[in-house]
C-alpha cells in the first residue's frame, strides 16, 4: 500500500517537469508564443493524469510507459489501428507496412487472439502464416521492452492460439513474466492466475508462483469481482489462498449481489468447504436485501447448500415460494435438479412438489425414464405423497414398467427400492430385482457399493413379504438376507438412555435382546415379549421369525405380544415436520408388519428426553395398549 501511495505522489508531480510532447507545434516554440508554450508544455501529462486513474495502473502501465506513448504519435496511430483491425490480414497487413517494435507486435498478437475467439476463426492457419513467425520473432528478440500488461495478454494469447509450449519463443515469454511476477499488479496476478488455472492446471509451475505472490499480497485484495473471480477460478489450486479469500468474502458479504453470492457458493459447493460462518452472512444479506432472484441464481443456490448440507430454513423456504411460479416452465433437467436438492435438504415445501407432480402430469412425453426416476427417489426421500398420487403413479407405471431392462442394475434396484417405500411396487418390479440372475452378479462382493445394493434388496424382499400379499415370488434366498457386519456406531445419548431405562423395567437380561438384527433388513434397538398383564417374559423361551437364528421353539403364549422399541434421531426426520423419511417409515411400517407392537423413542428437544429415564417409575402398562391391533397403520403405536 505504501509503494502505491509513493507511486501516486511521483506521477503527480513527475508531470510538471516532463518536457513538451514532439507533436506541439512549431508555432508554439516562437518567442511570440512563450507564455502559450509554459501553459501547453505541462497540459500533456497533466491531463494524462486525470483521464488515468489508478486503474490505469491496475492495467500495468507505469508513468515511464504512458509519457513514452504520449510523446509519439505513430505509436497511437499503430495502437489506434491495431484496436479497430476487424480481421487477421488487416493485422498482418500492419506488420508489413510499419517498423513494429515488440510492444506493438505483442498488442497485434493479443487483438488477433481476440479475433479468433469473437469470429470462431481456425487457428492452424494463422500460427502457420510466415507474417506471424514474424511477429512472434519480434517480441522474443526485443521481450524485455514489452510493457506488463501488454506482456501479460501476449502470454495469455499464445496460449490461447494454441501455440507449442516447447518452443522457445513460448518459453522465453513465460520466464519473462516469471522475472517480472514482483512488479505485476494485483489485477495482473489475478488475472493470470485465472487464465493459467483454467488452461494449464495445478501442474503449472507458472500458476504456483502467481498464486504464492498473491497469498503474500492478499492485503492489496479490494472489489467484490476479484473476490469472486478468484474463489470460483483460483481457490481450488491453493487451500491457503482460499482461506484468504473466504475471510475477505465475509468482510464483503453486504456488498455482494445475487449473482455473486451464486457464484460463491458454487465454488464452495464445488471445492467442498463448508464455510459456515460466510454463508450464514450470505444466507442473510440474501434474505434482507434481494427479494426477486432469478431461476438461474434460485437453482444453483439450492444446489450448493445441498451439495454442503447446509441447511437454512429461511433460504430454504423463499427458495422454495420463488420457485414455484417458474415450474412450468422449467426443462425436465432443471425440475430434476431441484427437486433432487431439496429432497438432500430433507426439505419438503408441499405446494412445490404438488407442483411437480402436475409439471409431470403435463409433460410426460418431455420426461425420459432418467427423469422420472430422480422424480420418484426424490418422493421416496421425503415420504412424499402425491395429493392426486393414482394418476401420477398410473403414468409413473406407464411410463417406467416397459423400460425396467433398459435401466442400470442400481438405478433398477433404487427405483424399486423407492416405490416400496412410496407403497406403490407392483409385482412386475418385485419379480425382475428379485429374479436370481439379478442378484447372483453381487454375491460374494464385498464393496460397499455391492452391500449397499444387497441391503436394498433385502428391504425390497421385505416389503414383498409383509406387504405385497398377492405376490408369489421369487424371493431372495436364505443366504441372501444377512447383510454384512454393520462398522463399529458411536452410541448416542438417546441410545443410552434407552438402554438404560429398559434395564430397569426387564429386570433380567434374558427378558430383552438389544440392536436386534432382522432377516428384514432392519436393526431393532430393544425388544421384548410380555404377556397379557405387560410382565416381561424370557425371550430365549419362543421362537424369533423375525431373526436369522431362533433360540426358541415354543410359540407365544396366549395374549402375549412382542414390543419393539424403534429409536429415531434428529436425521431421521423431515426438516419441516415431525415426519419421519421414507427409509424410516417404512422400516417401521416393516417391523409393525412382522407383528410387533412398535415403541417410538425420539428425542424432542437438545436435552436429553425426560420420558426415558422415567421409564422404570411409570412402568410397561404407561406405554404398552392393552389390547394391540393385529395390524396397526403407520401411526399407531405407543410413545416414550
Amino acid at each position: 500500500m505504501a509503494a502505491r501511495l509513493v507511486r501516486r505522489c511521483c506521477w503527480r508531480h513527475f508531470g510538471a517537469f516532463v518536457s513538451a510532447p514532439s507533436a506541439v507545434p512549431a508555432s508554439l516554440l516562437v518567442p511570440a508564443g512563450k507564455a502559450a508554450t509554459a501553459r501547453a508544455l505541462p497540459q500533456a501529462p497533466f491531463a494524462l493524469f486525470h483521464t488515468s486513474s489508478p486503474s490505469s495502473w491496475a492495467d500495468g502501465f507505469s508513468v515511464k510507459e504512458l509519457v513514452e506513448e504520449s510523446r509519439n504519435p505513430e505509436h497511437k496511430v499503430i495502437g489506434e489501428l491495431i484496436e479497430t483491425a476487424t480481421s487477421p490480414q488487416e493485422l498482418f497487413q500492419l506488420s508489413e507496412f510499419h517498423a513494429l517494435n515488440s510492444n506493438q507486435a505483442s498488442l497485434i498478437i493479443t487483438q488477433l487472439s481476440r479475433l479468433v475467439v469473437e469470429k470462431n476463426l481456425e487457428t492452424e492457419s494463422i500460427l502457420r502464416d510466415e507474417r506471424f513467425q514474424r511477429l512472434v520473432g519480434i517480441t522474443d528478440s526485443q521481450i524485455s521492452q514489452v510493457w506488463n500488461n501488454t506482456l501479460v495478454n501476449l502470454l495469455k494469447s499464445l496460449c490461447s492460439l494454441g501455440m507449442d509450449s516447447n518452443r522457445k519463443e513460448m518459453q522465453s515469454v513465460e520466464q519473462e513474466v516469471l522475472w517480472r511476477l514482483r512488479r505485476l499488479t494485483f489485477r495482473q496476478l489475478t488475472s493470470l492466475a485465472e487464465f493459467l488455472a483454467v488452461k494449464q492446471g495445478k501442474e503449472s509451475r507458472l500458476l504456483n508462483e502467481v498464486i504464492k505472490k498473491l497469498e503474500l499480497r492478499w492485503t492489496e485484495l479490494e472489489g467484490t469481482r476479484t473476490v469472486v473471480t478468484l474463489m470460483g477460478k483460483v481457490g481450488h489450486v491453493s487451500p491457503a489462498l482460499m482461506d484468504r479469500l473466504e475471510d475477505k468474502a465475509l468482510e464483503l458479504a453486504e456488498q455482494f449481489n445475487p449473482d455473486d453470492i451464486r457464484k460463491i457458493t458454487l465454488a464452495l459447493a464445488y471445492q467442498n468447504r463448508r464455510c459456515v460462518p460466510l454463508l450464514r452472512a450470505l444466507s442473510y444479506h440474501l434474505i434482507q436485501k434481494h427479494s426477486e432472484l432469478s431461476l438461474s441464481v434460485l437453482m444453483d443456490l439450492i444446489f450448493a447448500y445441498g451439495k454442503l448440507n447446509f441447511h437454512q430454513p429461511q433460504v430454504f423456504q423463499k427458495i422454495a415460494t420463488d420457485l414455484h411460479p417458474h415450474v412450468s416452465t422449467m426443462t425436465p433437467i432443471e425440475v430434476t435438479r431441484c427437486i433432487r436438492s431439496f429432497a438432500l435438504l430433507k426439505w419438503l415445501s408441499l405446494p412445490l412438489f404438488e407442483a411437480i407432480v402436475q409439471y409431470a402430469l403435463d409433460n410426460t412425453k418431455q420426461l425420459s425414464v432418467t427423469h422420472l426416476c430422480s422424480i420418484i427417489l426424490s418422493f421416496a426421500r421425503l415420504n412424499f405423497q402425491p395429493s392426486g398420487s393414482e394418476d401420477f403413479f398410473n403414468m409413473v407405471h406407464e411410463e417406467l414398467q416397459s423400460q425396467l431392462d433398459s435401466l442400470e442394475p442400481h438405478l433398477l434396484t433404487d427405483l424399486v427400492w423407492s416405490l416400496c417405500v412410496l407403497q406403490q411396487a407392483k409385482a412386475p418390479y418385485l419379480q425382475r430385482v428379485l429374479a436370481p440372475d439379478f442378484h447372483a452378479r453381487i454375491r460374494g462382493d464385498q464393496s460397499l457399493k455391492a452391500q449397499n445394493l444387497r441391503l436394498k434388496l433385502i428391504h425390497i424382499n421385505a416389503a414383498a413379504k409383509l406387504e405385497s400379499p398377492d405376490y408369489r415370488g421369487p424371493f431372495l434366498p436364505a443366504e441372501m438376507l444377512s447383510p454384512a457386519e454393520p462398522a463399529g456406531e458411536k452410541v448416542t445419548l438417546l441410545q443410552s438412555s434407552l438402554r438404560e431405562a429398559l434395564a430397569g423395567v426387564l429386570g433380567s437380561r434374558e427378558n430383552g435382546r438389544f440392536d436386534a438384527r432382522t432377516i428384514y433388513g432392519w436393526q431393532i434397538d430393544a425388544e421384548m415379549v410380555v404377556n397379557s398383564e405387560n410382565k416381561p417374559l424370557p425371550l430365549k423361551d419362543f421362537a424369533a421369525p423375525h431373526l436369522f437364528h431362533s433360540e426358541g421353539t415354543k410359540p407365544l403364549p396366549p395374549g402375549a405380544r412382542r414390543v419393539a422399541f424403534l429409536r429415531w434421531e434428529f436425521p431421521n426426520f423431515s426438516n419441516r415436520s415431525k415426519d419421519l423419511l421414507g427409509r424410516y417409515a417404512m422400516a417401521r411400517r416393516h417391523v409393525q408388519a412382522a407383528g410387533f407392537l412398535v415403541v417410538d423413542v425420539t428425542r424432542q428437544s437438545p436435552t436429553p428426553a425426560p420420558s426415558a429415564p422415567s421409564l422404570p417409575a411409570r412402568g410397561l402398562a404407561a406405554v404398552i395398549p392393552s389390547r394391540p391391533p393385529v395390524r396397526q397403520p403407520e401411526g399407531g403405536g405407543g410413545g416414550v
